[in-house]
């Protein structure tokens, strides 16, 4: 997306899509490609960039400017609604579409059929994709974020560097040698219910996540949870991205990915050590709410939970308004 005074282009590869009209709480439409679904996609993106330059706005009004056959994609693809007859984009709808964001878009929510593992019944999960899986672009930071599969061989140093480091070790406890961390790895690899994930700043790796069903994993015993509830573990490995800026980019994209995976899963999940009060005051910054403290076997921890529909309408994929500072 690039801006010039009021008008708009969404650009691909060196090449305009789309070029838009901005007035207020309006935009027209002035030039887009001729194939609706990629006419959709452009919009996409610039609703996402709209709504982040001016988050004051709660909607705006699209001129078609006579492109009216365009308005039934719009809204076949859940982009615009129709708004006391007039063509609306709202930024809690338009968020909650795959294309622009999910490596593989057309991949879709796995069928239901429940499954027993280890006594536990749930819904058989779909088989993990492999590489990139997620990719953003962060207008405060003129960056683009990531997220990948944990590849073992490429990656399996750099997880142990990072496990080793003593602010990591503090929280996690996985300090130790390089054969550890490759039969750490693999288990995961093995575990249908985790996802791995390097995030990448640029291209530049900065962090390890853990993305897991919650039904099967060890937290289910501690609240009623959802067949696709899901919950996130993190580590920053490196310190030239920790601080309010780079959270506010990967904490929300990492929810936003979560979402948008699964659009069953209507509720986002955590358990950090009750005693890291710095990550729980990010944590309630990004719209989770704490829901009580419990004794795992290893730690006393506070469960967390982020809803959906707060995550969407509440619009926090955006940096939430704050002069505290953060640090992760």
């Amino acid at each position: 997306m690039s801006r010039d005074g009021a008008e708009l282009r969404v650009v691909s590869k060196g090449a305009t899509l789309m070029r838009l009209g901005e007035r207020q709480a309006q935009i027209k439409l002035l030039e887009s490609p001729d194939d609706p679904r990629l006419a959709v996609r452009a919009m996409s993106a610039a609703v996402e960039a709209m709504f982040g330059w001016r988050p004051e706005l709660k909607a705006l009004v699209l001129d078609l400017a006579g492109k009216d056959h365009l308005a039934g994609a719009l809204k076949n693809h859940g982009l615009a609604v129709t708004v006391e007859e007039e063509l609306t984009l709202l930024p809690e709808i338009a968020m909650q579409r795959r294309d622009n964001w999910l490596a593989d878009p057309e991949r879709p929510p796995l069928p239901q059929l429940h499954v027993m593992t280890d006594g536990k019944r749930h819904p058989q999960r779909s088989p993990k994709p492999e590489g990139l899986v997620y990719e953003r672009f962060i207008p405060w930071l003129a960056q683009t974020i990531s997220f990948r599969m944990v590849n073992l061989e490429d990656d399996l140093e750099l997880f142990h560097r990072w496990m080793n480091d003593p602010r990591v070790d503090a929280f996690w406890d996985e300090a130790g040698s390089l054969e550890k961390h490759r039969a750490y790895l693999s288990k995961l690899h093995e575990d249908p219910h985790m996802l791995a994930l390097i995030g990448c700043f640029g291209g530049a790796p900065f962090g390890y996540f853990e993305v897991y069903w919650a039904k099967e994993n060890r937290i289910a015993p501690f609240y009623d949870a959802d067949d696709y509830d899901r919950g996130w573990h993190v580590v920053v490995g490196e310190d030239a991205y920790r601080g309010r800026r780079y959270i506010s980019a990967w904490l929300p994209s990492l929810m936003h990915y979560m979402f948008l995976d699964d659009c069953r899963t209507q509720r986002i999940v955590g358990e950090p050590a009750a005693a890291h009060l710095q990550q729980l005051r990010n944590l309630e910054l990004s719209g989770f709410a704490k829901i009580k403290n419990f004794d795992f076997p290893h730690k006393r921890a506070t469960l967390v939970m982020l809803l959906r529909e707060r995550f969407f309408g509440d619009r926090l994929w955006l940096p939430a308004a704050t002069s505290t500072p953060i640090a992760a």
